[in-house]
């Protein structure tokens, strides 16, 4: 039997504010459903795009993180995209489902670090970075991982490939956009630079644009199938 408000003593006001209520319960549920189903982290764009017009995306995944941010699993944004993740306290209870890492050599951190801050850069800049030749060896490695993408060629003589940080990057790594790479007193307060370093010593400030600087031009067709692309700053 329907009730008629107004027996209940409630306003117009209040019956639209508990229809809303019932929406932004509908809302969270369908948008919890939406990340937990997700094979990839969502932006809030694609979140938008899927939930019913008029659902507030931004106030329901506010509200999503505080009701994880406690429990075995956490909302999360990396990459400016949202994803569920096993809370980082609880990660020892997964290192039996996952794969052996390999682990990367010297050479492959310094490279990795030398393309998160200075990218886009070549093999050839890298080589001047480390004062040490980079081997293709290196940079395969790398790009097997997807941490590191081929952006395009340098408008130069040779035409060298430059290379980025991919997506994959910053998720693995836990990070929302490349400028959340440790800064100068982040890197000094970890031990990883010398106290004494030159006052006039600055760390570059990362940029992962997807658009092409000035002076690059788009990779060609076969360009990433080339077994010898590497080789033409050698």
């Amino acid at each position: 039997m329907e009730i008629d408000g107004d027996l209940l003593g409630l306003t117009d006001a209040d019956e639209e504010h508990e229809a809303e209520e019932i929406v932004d319960r509908d809302g969270l549920r369908m948008l919890e459903a939406l990340l937990f189903a997700a094979a990839e982290p969502l932006s809030e764009a694609e979140l938008i795009e899927r939930l019913p017009k008029g659902c507030d995306v931004p106030s329901l995944l506010a509200e999503l993180v505080t009701h994880y941010e406690a429990r075995g699993v956490n909302l999360v944004r990396l990459a400016g995209k949202w994803m569920f993740r096993t809370a980082e306290d609880l990660s020892f209870l997964m290192h039996r489902d996952r794969e052996e890492e390999r682990k990367l050599s010297r050479a492959a951190l310094e490279t990795l670090a030398i393309i998160g801050y200075h990218q886009p850069v070549t093999r050839a800049e890298i080589e001047e970075i480390r004062g040490v030749s980079t081997s293709k060896g290196t940079l395969d490695v790398l790009l097997e991982t997807s941490w590191i993408r081929m952006r395009g060629r340098r408008r130069t003589p040779g035409r060298p490939v430059t290379y980025g940080t991919t997506e994959l990057f910053l998720v693995h790594f836990g990070l929302d956009s490349i400028k959340d790479l440790p800064g100068l007193e982040e890197l000094k307060g970890a031990g990883l630079l010398d106290s004494a370093i030159p006052a006039s010593f600055m760390v570059p400030t990362p940029n992962d644009a997807s658009e092409l600087d000035e002076d690059e031009d788009p990779l060609e067709e076969g360009d990433l199938f080339d077994d010898e692309e590497m080789d033409l700053e050698s």
